[in-house]
């Protein structure tokens, strides 16, 4: 009990002395939000903002707008201020809710590059460049059902990189083809392999041009640190384990024993 008085009192001297334009503490995310009754009765002016792992752009801008009671203008403002998809960094921030939208997005994106520079990077083989870690990182996020598979999945889709083939991830369909109207991330179906997009990884080779969300930090540092393995394909059975096989024959199995 006293650690949580001294917890609320920390964030109410925070929110109603100091007062800056935006915060980010490193405290439970939980913990935060069952204290943001405290920190409203101190300082109304301050909002607890919980940017999810693995939203996109828009997304995140319907999150931050909600909590901040942004007109679609100022929502607007907030996506143009940071030009790179994947780069609003998802964590849980204390903003003051007449902030500038664009100051936010702005903020969020210096939390990456403070982020992604802390995570350890491979001293030998394949040189990763930001840009390109950031797109598979998103990848990770979208298909992993958790930390414990990211750094399998990353070995699995560099695999593919490296042998040449298309990486066929549904994730990036699901990015292709979202929209406000009929949901960011519907499950796809075979007709929408045949979608006329960059981002569709069943006709393009390669990475798609860009992120298709905004990864958390061991998404990042699994693109960075893949698991070794031999590994092309995988899935998810009923229970979100991850099954992987070296062979298309192998995976065909697995889908046969796992998904039917």
């Amino acid at each position: 009990m006293k650690y949580i008085k001294s917890i609320i009192l920390l964030l109410v001297l925070l929110a109603s002395v100091i007062l800056p334009v935006f915060f980010y503490y490193k405290f439970d995310p939980a913990l935060l939000s069952k204290l943001s009754f405290y920190i409203s009765l101190a300082n109304p002016y301050v909002r607890i903002v919980r940017v999810q792992e693995g939203l996109r752009k828009e997304e995140v801008a319907e999150v931050v707008a909600g909590k901040l009671d942004w007109d679609n203008i100022k929502k607007e403002a907030f996506m143009n201020s940071v030009k790179v998809e994947g780069h609003y960094f998802p964590k849980t921030y204390l903003i003051y809710k007449d902030a500038d939208p664009a100051l936010v997005g702005a903020s969020m994106a210096q939390e990456f590059t403070a982020q992604v520079s802390k995570i350890k990077k491979p001293k030998s083989g394949k040189i990763i460049n930001e840009n390109t870690a950031l797109k598979v990182a998103s990848l990770i996020q979208r298909e992993a059902a958790g930390k414990q598979d990211m750094a399998l999945i990353s070995g699995i889709i560099w695999n593919r990189i490296f042998k040449g083939m298309k990486l066929q991830i549904d994730a990036t369909l699901q990015y292709a083809k979202g929209s406000v109207e009929e949901g960011w991330w519907e499950e796809v179906d075979s007709a929408d392999k045949k979608i006329k997009s960059s981002y569709n990884t069943y006709l393009y080779e390669g990475l798609p041009p860009g992120a298709i969300a905004n990864p958390g930090i061991n998404a990042i540092r699994a693109a960075y640190n893949p698991q070794k393995t031999e590994c092309l394909f995988y899935l998810h059975d009923k229970n979100r384990k991850i099954h992987c096989a070296k062979t298309y024959e192998q995976h065909k199995k697995n889908i046969n024993m796992y998904l039917k």
